[in-house]
């Protein structure tokens, strides 16, 4: 196993990565910018590094920095957490050459992936189903129509290069696609620094569904089963649960095993999450995540699986824990992305965290790193933490979710906790019927109520 693994991220996430290290007994460093001088991952850490000031560039993304901190520290290993640099293949070769352990895939898997179209390319020749849409990125409006004229209005124009929802546009009619098409182009090279995107055909109401799998980068490979993150804000996701209200046995064990299979192909290395739109029945890629992701605790409830320790096994060289034959499903597991924010405008709400009491009992699991007295930055990402419970049933799923959610104490700052408090009583939600549009559209009637 590793001599001490340097922990490049911060929040939940950092806590998260450190506590699996220390089960393991393997020393940590922590890093932070000087907004996070007393975060409480830097405080459990074994050392601490400062590596910059509160802008992301100057710190968590600033490569150099953290390479010196790994040296000075002698850590041999990174966990990247997720975001910031968990899916930066240059910085996984730059680690590969200085002979320190990037905790994840090789970097060309990375590569792959990250492009959207190499990606979709890629999936369809491992047998993953895909949306229809275009075969490589659109250069003009005349192409555009014909693909759309093909595959059929609506269609959605998506960044190559893009997440989070940024330079992706929809046209309804062809009277729609050449706005649309510059749109999407102007915004993809204003965030990625790279304006190439492709065509999709848009899927009126669909949900997501994302697969785990795990794979020991010589050719074995499992599923861990599926997530659903249908319920979302601005293709932010929300609420994430484990199984799929959705699917069937037949349904989520056929798109676990094409998912496991294409990775043994790949021989992919380390945790990842193959993404998908459903709709009647039918699954179509969209995209895969090369990393850990948010929502990783709902299927570790559901599998008693400790992801992070698998991945910091594999990266050590010891192989995967588990067969697919030794996965076992047991009951209903849900995820609330709590936010520092105002649960009605979604306003980002830092400050000062002047009471908190976090819930308990049975099934009930909190990922954070805030504290009573501790100052929420106002650099980052607005999650704060995240409540994921587990129970035999969904029903009882959501019975312990809103007790807990009635537990839960966060004063100070605004948060999103009212927001789950309602939806964990909203009748669609209960019988699990929605789709990626639905939250949105619940959004807005509540806030012209």
């Amino acid at each position: 196993m590793f001599k001490k693994v340097l922990i490049a991220n911060r929040g939940e996430i950092a806590l998260r990565v450190l506590r699996a290290c220390k089960e393991l007994g393997i020393p940590t460093v922590a890093i932070h910018s000087t907004a996070d001088n007393s975060a409480m991952h830097v405080r459990l850490a074994d050392e601490s590094v400062c590596v910059g000031p509160p802008p992301s560039r100057d710190s968590y993304l600033n490569i150099p920095q953290i390479l010196a901190a790994c040296e000075i520290t002698g850590a041999d290993a990174v966990h990247p957490g997720y975001g910031f640099l968990s899916e930066n293949a240059r910085f996984a070769d730059i680690l590969d050459a200085h002979k320190i352990t990037f905790i994840g895939p090789t970097a060309d898997h990375i590569r792959v992936m990250g492009d959207k179209i190499e990606a979709k390319r890629t999936a369809k020749r491992l047998g993953i189903p895909v949306v229809p849409g275009s075969a490589g990125a659109v250069t003009d409006d005349v192409e555009a129509v014909r693909i759309a004229g093909e595959i059929g209005y609506p269609v959605i124009i998506k960044a190559s290069a893009g997440g989070g929802g940024r330079g992706m546009k929809v046209a309804k009619t062809a009277a729609d696609l050449s706005v649309a098409l510059a749109t999407a182009r102007s915004e993809a090279g204003a965030a990625f620094g790279d304006d190439a995107v492709y065509i999709e055909k848009y899927l009126e109401k669909p949900r997501h569904i994302e697969v785990q799998v795990f794979g020991d980068g010589a050719g074995n490979a499992i599923h861990l089963g599926e997530r659903d993150c249908s319920l979302q804000r601005r293709h932010q996701k929300v609420w994430e649960e484990a199984r799929s209200p959705a699917l069937d046995e037949e349904q989520r064990g056929r798109i676990g095993e094409i998912c496991a299979n294409a990775m043994r192909e790949l021989r992919y290395r380390g945790a990842g999450t193959i993404e998908f739109l459903y709709e009647n029945g039918e699954f179509y890629f969209i995209e895969m995540n090369t990393r850990l992701q948010v929502e990783h605790p709902v299927t570790e409830a559901i599998t008693g699986i400790d992801l992070v320790n698998e991945q910091l096994r594999v990266a050590a060289g010891h192989g995967l824990s588990v067969t697919q034959s030794d996965i076992r499903f047991a009951g209903h597991a849900i995820e609330c992305r709590i936010n520092a924010e105002d649960p009605r405008t979604f306003a980002p709400s830092p400050g000062k965290i002047t009471y908190y009491h976090p819930p308990g009992g049975l099934g009930v699991r909190v990922d954070s790193g805030i504290y009573q007295g501790y100052s929420i930055p106002p650099f980052y990402d607005s999650l704060i933490g995240k409540l994921i419970v587990h129970g035999r049933t969904r029903e009882e799923c959501l019975a312990r979710l809103r007790r807990a959610l009635d537990e839960i104490v966060v004063d100070g700052i605004k948060t999103t906790i009212p927001l789950f408090q309602a939806l964990a009583e909203n009748e669609d939600v209960v019988r699990g019927e929605y789709d990626i549009h639905w939250l949105e559209k619940y959004l807005g009637m509540t806030k012209s109520a």
